[in-house]
């Protein structure tokens, strides 16, 4: 005789298989547009894209960039989108007159540079235009997603390793120490996170010397505002393990406390830790594009997006596109990354995953 629980679970089975051939029948008979918006809804397919380019931008951008990064050429200042270069050398011999006409180019010296260089430089492409200084702005954005996402990098993984291992230790151990943990992170989030990085930058200066390697300070404040978002998640995460079987039965069997953390607790969070690093990674590239637009980041010439941005405001009315370029690129990233941890938290989270 079936009983209660049989009952349920063929019911479950049955109510999954007709949900599973329901969307095959769906997908197999839909027109192309509706199978598009299909998996557009349900992959992002768009954000991957973008980050994507990002990840190839940052790793060859450097070497297939068009232009010096950081050297211009005065008479090809403000250029608009897809112009070409204006910059030429007086022509001394060899390159006649008519050859550089020939290229719309002024018979001029404006940067101190040499005759090949200037002649070479004449008539190339600017994609997206020059800036105020006439470097190219399609060059300085492949360089400055490298250093976006090397800042990250470095600050979401060191603030990952400190703010998991605070939430282990409090949230597995309690009492005073979780209490005093609890206190500091809510101080810590009630700090003016942009006064507070100004200031440090300001007492310590732009760069700090660490093991005869001079670092940015910024890596240091991004790494102190991305461990707390990891701490109040996961030790949530921990409370509810650590009440577990096979963790009071570890704990009867004599395991240490380290070992327990380590073999039971590391493992059932990972999937936390993830989504977590995936959100936080949006909030620190906005973070260090704001840092560097107020000055207190990446100092110029380097080529960030948060420095292309500010560089180009005094020139917003006439070459708006100086601020609109990297701007752009700065939403478009942390929108992808912000679509792209919302979708990997529904896909671990056995709750929110939908087959649908």
């Amino acid at each position: 005789m079936a009983t209660e629980a049989d009952r349920t679970e063929t019911t479950t089975g049955s109510a999954t298989e007709e949900t599973t051939q329901g969307v095959a029948y769906f997908v197999r008979g839909s027109n192309p547009f509706t199978l598009i918006w299909y998996y557009l809804r349900r992959y992002p397919i768009i954000p991957i894209f973008i980050l994507s380019l990002l990840l190839i931008a940052a790793i060859i951008g450097p070497y297939v960039a068009p232009f010096p990064r950081d050297k211009g050429f005065s008479h090809d200042r403000n250029l608009g989108l897809w112009e070409r270069s204006r910059a030429a050398y007086i022509p001394l011999g060899g390159t006649t007159i008519a050859e550089l006409s020939y290229r719309s180019c002024d018979f001029i010296d404006p940067n101190g540079g040499t005759q090949s260089e200037n002649i070479a430089q004449c008539g190339k492409l600017h994609i997206l235009g020059a800036d105020h200084t006439g470097r190219d702005i399609f060059s300085r954005l492949l360089h400055g997603s490298r250093i976006s996402i090397a800042v990250v990098t470095f600050s979401l993984t060191s603030g990952m390793i400190l703010g998991t291992a605070v939430a282990l230790f409090s949230g597995y151990y309690g009492g005073v120490f979780d209490e005093l943990v609890t206190r500091f992170v809510d101080i810590w989030n009630a700090l003016p996170f942009l006064m507070v990085a100004i200031v440090v930058t300001q007492l310590f200066g732009a760069k700090i010397e660490v093991l005869l390697w001079k670092v940015d300070m910024l890596l240091f404040v991004l790494m102190l505002v991305a461990w707390v978002g990891f701490v109040r998640v996961i030790r949530a995460q921990v409370f509810v393990l650590r009440e577990l079987d096979y963790v009071a039965a570890a704990r009867v069997a004599g395991a240490s406390d380290i070992r327990i953390i380590w073999k039971h607790l590391v493992p059932g969070i990972m999937n936390t830790v993830i989504v977590v690093a995936s959100l936080n990674t949006s909030g620190l590239i906005l973070a260090e594009s704001t840092l560097s637009f107020v000055g207190a980041g990446i100092q110029p010439p380097t080529p960030a997006w948060g420095v292309m941005t500010n560089e180009g405001r005094d020139y917003i009315l006439e070459a708006p596109h100086l601020t609109l370029v990297p701007g752009t690129a700065i939403f478009l990233v942390v929108l992808s990354m912000n679509f792209f941890g919302d979708w990997l938290r529904d896909r671990l989270d056995p709750r929110l995953r939908q087959v649908a």
